[in-house]
């Protein structure tokens, strides 16, 4: 069902201008090149709206936030709406400092969101419904389980409709919801959260996803959520092949060679997906 997605971002290669966060940029373009992508990391206000226009979509990242990236995250994202290509935002740590929230909160509100790509402790900050986050992991409170699939696919799709945007949820189930449909997608392997940039690399490979299939935004996110983590699950059994050891260098490259080897057809026999409807 989601091949489909990745073959049309592998023949069209978009570019994507990716304003993202020093820690993880190299990662991000490299997994941008192996899903298929073209990244170009512009971040220098004199030039961002320029590159963005020629762009088949924006990501902005405020994962290293300074106040002189405020105006490169502004001016690409205008641009960007402006000529209607999509924009994801990541709000890296909303809720851990003011800085970080009020910069979440601004573009989410100045910018017609293509998405927002985010844990559930940065998207309840993002929307005034706390402010729990640890550094740019999720709260303890945030990662329980304890609710029915059902219902946390009810909590996301409330959430998706009061940001009126799709919102990509990730953790230990990942939920892509825009209010009306949410899409549960099991996958991944909790090695990924042991090494830095994979959220991040996510939110860049979603921008190359609703750049190639605009017009199913929603089907398009979801099946960029479902690669990452399918590719996830099977980095580690090639590292368990490779070493028989978790070592998240190692790890790290077998993601990549993952991302840059699946297949649509692979994408397709892999994904363990439900799909809820707004009940009321």
């Amino acid at each position: 069902m989601l091949g489909q997605y990745l073959n049309a971002l592998r023949e069209q290669g978009p570019l994507i201008h990716c304003i993202t966060n020093t820690v993880t940029m190299n990662d991000c373009a490299n997994a941008l090149l192996a899903v298929g992508g073209s990244p170009i990391m512009a971040d220098d206000p004199d030039e961002v709206a320029e590159i963005a226009a020629l762009a088949g979509g924006v990501v902005l990242n405020i994962g290293t936030l300074r106040r002189q990236n405020l105006n490169a995250f502004y001016g690409a994202g205008r641009e960007a709406v402006r000529r209607g290509i999509p924009v994801v935002l990541d709000p890296v740590g909303a809720g851990a400092s003011r800085l970080r929230t009020e910069t979440a909160r601004g573009l989410w509100k100045e910018l017609p969101l293509a998405a927002i790509r985010c844990n559930l402790s940065e998207l309840r900050a993002l929307l005034g419904e706390g402010g729990g986050a640890r550094g740019v992991d999720a709260a303890p409170e945030d990662l329980a389980a304890s609710a029915s699939l059902r219902e946390r696919a009810a909590q996301i799709g409330a959430l998706a409709r009061r940001a009126q945007t799709m919102v990509a949820v990730t953790g230990e189930v990942d939920f892509v919801s825009d209010g009306v449909r949410t899409f549960a997608i099991r996958g991944g392997h909790p090695l990924m959260a042991r090494v830095t940039g994979t959220g991040c690399m996510l939110t860049a490979v979603t921008g190359a996803f609703l750049a190639a299939s605009p017009q199913q935004p929603l089907e398009a996110a979801a099946a960029a959520v479902c690669a990452m983590g399918l590719c996830g699950a099977r980095a580690h059994r090639r590292l368990l092949e490779k070493t028989g050891r978790e070592g998240t260098g190692s790890y790290r490259v077998l993601l990549m060679d993952e991302l840059a080897c699946l297949t649509g057809g692979e994408l397709d026999g892999g994904e363990d997906i439900e799909i809820f409807e707004r009940a009321d």
